[in-house]
């Protein structure tokens, strides 16, 4: 059971979990500094512990707590392959360009991996993804798909999964064969997120939970940063709001549609019938566009993520919400109990590619991970780092990929969004 106040987080499986009861004090007062970031997920985490290593004075503000939003609360994947698949960033983009997107996915996971590994944080690391095929016409592309990374792009640890194949590793009705990415793999995200905290503490960064920014204001001076408790005066300003961002920055806000997803943790599975959830311990996700996603955690608990909304509110009834994804793919749980169940709201964009980029008078930000922040979004706050010591060249490799606007802005993003995903839902359903 957690140590932490079980009224800091909303309730889930991650917050029992959590490995460790270290938070930090609301802001008191005014501050100097060199950089202000504004946001404690992963993405803000990341910019403050590779800020404060590289010497300069950073002060991190988090209107709620250190992991509170989709950082501690997503299903944990953690994969190394960027958002597009490389065939649709080399149509849109170029090989060259698919390549750096490429070789920037892998090293932001190794990234990850090492600072699991080098502040030695308790986040439950597995090794293995696999894209589990609903259709069996999407095999023949799975088949290319695998031929193409491993000719191009050196990808020797992914494999093309039969139908066969795949019954080795789950047994479920609706998996017809996929892929195994070898070199991806899952984590508990709440327990990430906060190894990361602390140790961008512990590297001198000044972090301050409960502390909303209600005004950011810059100029050719600096940055202004104003919140209830006091303002920070800053040279830089970073901002990791992502699904949070709100009004806070509105020639951000166009770009991103916060939506919410849900997941569940089923009771401990017995030996047999987790060995029928997963075999060797992989995380999954389906093909569908409205996309399920599952793993198993430490205590063998099915963890399963399923189905989105787009209101300021979630479902009633989170358990009932996501047991019918569920149940379609693993029809063998249904007297299984489900202990959890809870939500997050991240951010999408248009084009499904993260939105990198700076404002004028020294603002940076990245944001719209559209469902892969685990590694990208911890990779980010590198980027900026180098970006902010002289280095932009990998940090303009995003930047300068362009993210439209949702049509009709932050006003009419929502209805769009909407029918748009009404009609891929429906899409998924009629296969």
């Amino acid at each position: 059971m957690s140590t932490v106040d079980q009224n800091l987080h909303p309730a889930s499986y991650y917050l029992d979990t959590v490995s460790g009861d270290k938070h930090w004090p609301p802001l008191a007062g005014d501050k100097s500094c060199d950089v202000c970031v504004i946001g404690g997920g992963f993405t803000g985490i990341s910019a403050a512990l590779n800020l404060a290593e590289q010497g300069f004075n950073v002060v991190l503000l988090e209107s709620q707590y250190i992991g509170w939003g989709a950082s501690g609360r997503n299903g944990g994947q953690a994969g190394g392959m960027p958002r597009q698949d490389v065939e649709e960033l080399e149509r849109n983009y170029g090989k060259s360009v698919a390549k750096q997107h490429w070789e920037l996915n892998q090293a932001a996971l190794t990234e990850l991996k090492d600072r699991i590994r080098r502040h030695n944080i308790p986040c439950d690391w597995k090794d293995g993804i696999v894209s589990a095929c609903r259709r069996d016409s999407e095999l023949d592309w799975y088949r290319g798909h695998v031929d193409m990374l491993r000719a191009d792009y050196q990808a020797d640890y992914v494999d093309f999964l039969s139908a066969g194949d795949m019954a080795q590793l789950i047994e479920s009705p609706v998996c017809r064969g996929g892929m195994i990415d070898r070199r991806s793999g899952h984590l508990h995200p709440l327990n990430y997120a906060l190894g990361l905290a602390r140790a961008a503490d512990e590297a001198g960064a000044s972090i301050h939970e409960q502390t909303h920014v209600s005004a950011l204001k810059s100029d050719s001076q600096g940055c202004t940063i104003s919140t209830p408790q006091g303002t920070v005066r800053a040279k830089y300003t970073v901002l990791g709001c992502n699904g949070y961002l709100e009004k806070l920055e509105p020639r951000l806000a166009g770009k991103i549609m916060p939506i919410n997803n849900y997941m569940l943790a089923t009771e401990p599975l017995p030996p047999a019938l987790a060995e029928q959830v997963s075999r060797r311990d992989h995380a999954f996700y389906d093909t569908r566009f409205v996309v399920n996603y599952w793993r198993m955690s430490a205590d063998k608990r099915l963890l399963f993520g399923g189905g989105e909304n787009y209101s300021r509110r979630f479902p009633a009834d989170i358990k009932r919400f996501v047991r019918k994804h569920m149940l379609e793919i693993y029809p063998q749980l249904t007297s299984t109990a489900i202990d959890y169940g809870w939500g997050g709201t991240l951010a999408v964009t248009m084009n499904r590619m993260p939105h990198f980029g700076r404002l004028p008078h020294n603002i940076y930000y990245a944001q719209g991970y559209s469902g892969h922040g685990v590694v990208l979004a911890s990779f980010a706050g590198k980027l900026i780092a180098e970006a902010l010591s002289g280095t932009a060249a990998r940090f303009d490799v995003m930047a300068n990929v362009a993210v439209p606007t949702f049509p009709g802005g932050t006003l009419l993003r929502w209805p769009g969004l909407v029918a748009a995903m009404f009609y891929y839902s429906l899409r998924d359903k009629l296969g």
